[in-house]
């Protein structure tokens, strides 16, 4: 049977998962009465809520005899280390870019990657039906992109196709066609089928999967000779050992599922039940005489964080998981399949590095260990810092703002307050374009400040581009933040008194605890505070007429919003029900002998 293997890569929001659900839908996948819903692919709560995609996924469909193995992948920068081994499966990408803003940070990272492993690419525009889109610009700019990436003469001369992956259309011109058949044509024809080496038995393990009954399942494509049922095999792991291990059952992907089949020839990507202590990179080869694969090589971590366990007033009140052991334990089984993820022990059995490629990318584990009923404290992300010829080097990122062009100069300006360079300056439509250098530690809490100054109107993008010499100091919180005093439940009647200080991150009848974080302060410095007092009765007035007490809501932030606001010693306590910031250190004298001891070491 004919089979083709194609990812589809792209910049984040350009349409990638609305373009797998037109491919499902073209090829019949689901009846004609069948509800499907949009974003099919996107089946993880957290992909649902937060409108992204943050894992890679596998389909299969069936079109005029040839079988398509569709890949779908996320486009955010931070899960970067999901596309790079996810591409090992396919032979050919569509690069799939937004026509009014073309070639965008991410594009061009998946693309980089795609064209070092010498994969088919073909383009296809999309969103041409958007106001004041321009398809033929986006054209050549991606034809740019593809000429400074060093691509070959062959990659250069790719196909485009045009269309609107939201009206169902795509064709090889800007004319409106019925359907996406043109897009289905053209990856037939131009995507090669599976170049198949002679010789046995060898598939890299690019994915996992896991099934509750039958444990963890190995994911990747045959590329060469082909694997049956009951086989002996040899695992070779990337440390060099080899494992003897038996095949008990194999699947291929069909649909949305999976079906069981007895032998998967080369070419064609399946997944492997019965491999037991394997890791994403391991090749699975022939018994008797295995060759190993090429391991995969993922980028490096840009920046990490301290996993604690939690150890404010309010422990185990909220969690099922709290002991360092469990923390440990599920930190080390994500690594399992999160690759540009890393774990180390510190000097405390209490806490954990964790290393990541950047702040979405730490928040969706803790977000999703959050929800597994694990309880943890984090601290304040930090950037990796490198000794490069004897100099201190930190990572610089690209970072590309699309505004409105009353706003450019308010961007510019908290830009370069950051420390960043800007390098591009140009007019797009009614938006200007802006490129800038900054170091990594410039865009922490950077993404709040800019939409506050924007009105909500910038689209920020970034992605790590190399490590250079160190910036000097990078400004950070302007205001101090209000803290309790003591613990107990607020109260109105002193919420009400203290609003002059500033806006608050409670509401009254919440339960708080001595050093947590209730508020942010009007000034810079941090302020004690008692929210807690009730009001006195005298033969006055009567405990009852809390009228007069208007307050203002409290302030709402998501993990991430938190993750980038709070200071060296601070940290945000995690538990399934509740995200609350405090002070590292909770009694106050003790932070003031701590403060004086640090200033005196410096």
């Amino acid at each position: 049977m004919n089979i083709r293997n194609i990812a589809i890569i792209a910049h984040v929001d350009h349409g990638k998962t609305t373009l797998v659900d037109k491919i499902l839908h073209q090829t019949n996948v689901f009846r004609a009465n069948q509800e499907s819903g949009e974003l099919i692919m996107d089946s993880n709560d957290l992909e649902r809520e937060r409108g992204i995609t943050i894992f890679s996924k596998n389909a299969s469909v069936e079109y005029k005899g040839t079988k398509i193995n569709v890949i779908d992948t996320p486009g955010h920068a931070d899960f970067g280390g999901e596309v790079e081994r996810v591409l090992k499966m396919a032979d050919g990408v569509i690069l799939l870019v937004d026509a009014f803003e073309g070639p965008m940070p991410q594009t061009r990272f998946v693309l980089q990657k795609a064209l070092q492993l010498n994969l088919k690419p073909i383009v296809v525009i999309n969103k041409v039906d958007k106001a004041n889109c321009r398809p033929d610009e986006v054209h050549d700019a991606v034809f740019e992109l593809f000429f400074n990436l060093d691509a070959t003469e062959e990659q250069l001369n790719f196909p485009t196709f045009y269309g609107s992956g939201k009206n169902g259309w795509f064709n090889s011109s800007l004319e409106q066609c019925a359907d996406i058949t043109p897009l289905m044509d053209g990856i037939i024809e131009h995507v090669p089928s599976p170049k198949i080496p002679e010789g046995n038995l060898q598939l890299q393990i690019t994915s996992l999967d896991y099934s509750s009954f039958l444990g963890r399942i190995a994911v990747g494509k045959v590329t060469r000779g082909s694997i049956e049922e009951n086989q002996w095999i040899t695992l070779m792991q990337a440390d060099g050992t080899a494992k003897r291990q038996k095949v008990r059952e194999l699947y291929i992907f069909e649909a949305l599922g999976k079906r069981k089949v007895t032998q998967v020839l080369a070419g064609d990507i399946c997944a492997v039940v019965g491999i037991e202590d394997f890791n994403i990179g391991d090749t699975i080869a022939d018994g008797e005489a295995p060759e190993a694969l090429a391991v995969i090589s993922v980028d490096e971590p840009t920046m990490n964080m301290l996993f604690g366990i939690n150890n404010s007033p309010f422990f185990g009140k909220d969690g099922k998981f709290v002991t360092s052991r469990h923390l440990r334990d599920r930190l080390v089984k994500e690594t399992e399949k999160n690759l540009a993820l890393r774990v180390v022990d510190t000097d405390s059995a209490d806490s954990f590095l964790v290393y990541g490629r950047g702040i979405l990318h730490l928040g969706v584990l803790i977000e999703t260990m959050r929800r597994e009923g694990y309880e943890l404290t984090v601290g304040q992300p930090q950037v990796i810092v490198k000794h490069i010829d004897g100099k201190k080097c930190e990572p610089y990122e690209t970072l590309v703002v699309d505004v409105p062009q009353e706003f450019a100069s308010k961007v510019i300006d908290l830009v370069t307050r950051r420390k960043g360079e800007m390098l591009i300056m140009e007019t797009k439509g009614e938006m200007q374009h802006l490129e800038f250098e900054i170091p990594s530690r410039g865009l922490i809490g950077l993404r709040t400040q800019m939409l506050t100054a924007t009105a909500g109107e910038a689209v920020m993008a970034h992605r790590f581009n190399d490590y250079k010499a160190w910036k000097g100091a990078i400004p950070g919180r302007n205001n101090g933040v209000l803290i309790a005093k003591e613990a107990g439940s607020t109260t109105a009647y002193s919420l009400d008194k203290l609003q002059d200080r500033g806006s608050f991150f409670v509401d009254p009848g919440e339960e708080v605890y001595k050093g947590m974080i209730i508020g942010e302060n009007n000034k810079p410095g941090d302020l004690v505070v008692n929210p807690n007092e009730g009001k006195k009765l005298t033969n006055m007035r009567a405990s009852g007429s809390d009228g007069a007490a208007n307050i203002a809501p409290k302030i709402l932030m998501t993990l991430e919003e938190c993750m980038e606001y709070i200071q060296h010693d601070e940290c945000i306590e995690v538990t399934p029900n509740f995200i609350r910031m405090r002070k590292t250190i909770l009694d106050e004298e003790e932070r003031k002998r701590s403060a004086k001891s640090m200033k005196a070491e410096a």
